[in-house]
């Protein structure tokens, strides 16, 4: 008969051959996987690129069918170490077509999505964005510009690539004096008071963060643009009795929804004047979804849109698209330097969260520069109108100047 001690050696050895089996093909470079019993075993041929550390076995039915979650968890937990750059682990497995989790890692379009009602998306966005400035302050730029950058060469900072993208935004919006602006999810103000400053503009800015909105009104007030610009508390549904001539929104579709997304933009129709022009900064997908990871720790009620689903619901809406461009390896890189502040500002984080908290945003941060450096996600700008708009100039030209 067997003993509880032999069973558990005999389910053991059960493990490491299916995790042999699993990891054979999973990365595109040579690894090293480290067993919890201190076995090592190399994948692959020549040097290891990283080394991925099991303190304890995982169930291998729990990384087949919710992989994200599974190791995600595992990661946060101490369960799993990782010996090398947890970005470059990930750009494995995405740039591996032999890989499972190439597909399985990636995003979920099976999830079934809950709408997003008003009160659920303010408890959502605060879930993200209320956890406090001081942290957020260690690491983004010193405008605190929670999106994708836009580095126009090698050498660009974060800060540079922060006020390149806001001014190649308000550029593309072709933004007049005297011009109505409506930033949908503003964040911590920027856009808005860049646009006040630079083209003296009447611009708004919308949040459900109430932390965003007492920073920005703050720094309205400091820069002196109180008459020119406000953020108010409020969802883009519930704007009554105004319109614009301009509306943007620079990373917050991705917190609407899938079954918000026709809701958005038939509020941005109502909320801008004929001849508007609106531009959307987001997140996309080849097929739309979600990860189930970032689902539950990081974006709750999130939905990466499908490029094809925004083009087709904007022209549903009767709008003109007038422009579509990708900034993916912006994206990239914008995370990238994250990352790396995050890193350098540990002694101070480490006072303020615990070492859970810490794992997850190394992960997220780390995660989500892997995706979109192998084109797992993407992020593309639309431009279009409200009728038509032939105030535009005739080439692009001017947005380069």
């Amino acid at each position: 008969m067997f003993t509880k001690s032999r069973i558990a050696v005999y389910s053991a050895q059960i493990d490491k051959t299916a995790y042999k089996n699993l990891f054979r093909n999973l990365f595109s470079e040579t690894c090293t996987i480290k067993f919890w019993d201190g076995e090592d075993i190399t994948f692959g041929t020549g040097n290891s690129a990283f080394k991925i550390i099991f303190n304890e076995p995982l169930p291998i039915s729990d990384i087949i069918t919710n992989p994200s979650v599974t190791l995600g968890e595992a990661y946060m937990h101490k369960q799993i170490e990782i010996d090398g750059n947890i970005k470059d682990v990930i750009e494995a497995i995405y740039n591996n077509p032999k890989s499972f989790l190439r597909n399985k890692g990636k995003l979920n379009k099976f999830i079934i999505p809950v709408k997003n009602s008003l009160q659920k998306s303010k408890k959502n966005v605060s879930f993200h964005y209320d956890i406090g400035n001081d942290f957020y302050q260690l690491w983004l730029d010193k405008t605190m510009t929670y999106s994708c950058g836009y580095f126009k060469t090698e050498a660009d900072t974060l800060d540079q690539a922060q006020e390149n993208k806001v001014d190649y935004i308000l550029k593309k919006l072709n933004l007049q004096e005297g011009n109505t602006l409506l930033d949908i999810g503003c964040g911590w103000g920027e856009l808005i008071i860049a646009a006040a400053k630079k083209y003296n503009v009447k611009a708004m800015g919308i949040t459900l963060s109430s932390e965003q909105m007492e920073k920005a009104n703050k720094r309205i007030e400091e820069e002196g643009l109180k008459n020119l610009a406000e953020v108010q508390l409020i969802d883009y549904r519930q704007i009554k009795d105004r319109s614009f001539d301009r509306i943007v929104s620079v990373g917050m579709i991705e917190h609407v929804g899938k079954d918000c997304l026709h809701e958005y933009f038939m509020s941005v129709n109502k909320l801008l004047n004929n001849g508007g022009i609106s531009l959307l900064h987001c997140i996309t997908s080849l097929k739309g979804g979600n990860n189930p990871w970032l689902e539950k720790y990081i974006f709750p009620g999130g939905y990466v849109p499908s490029m094809s689903e925004l083009v087709t619901i904007i022209t549903d809406e009767s709008f003109h698209l007038i422009d579509l461009e990708s900034l993916r390896r912006h994206y990239g890189r914008t995370l990238e330097k994250w990352t790396e502040n995050f890193e350098n500002s540990l002694p101070t984080i480490s006072k303020m969260k615990d070492e859970t908290f810490i794992r997850m945003w190394r992960l997220y941060l780390n995660a989500c520069a892997a995706s979109f450096n192998s084109g797992n996600i993407d992020i593309h700008q639309f431009v279009f109108s409200k009728g038509i708009a032939n105030e535009l100039p005739w080439t692009r030209e001017y947005l380069y100047n």
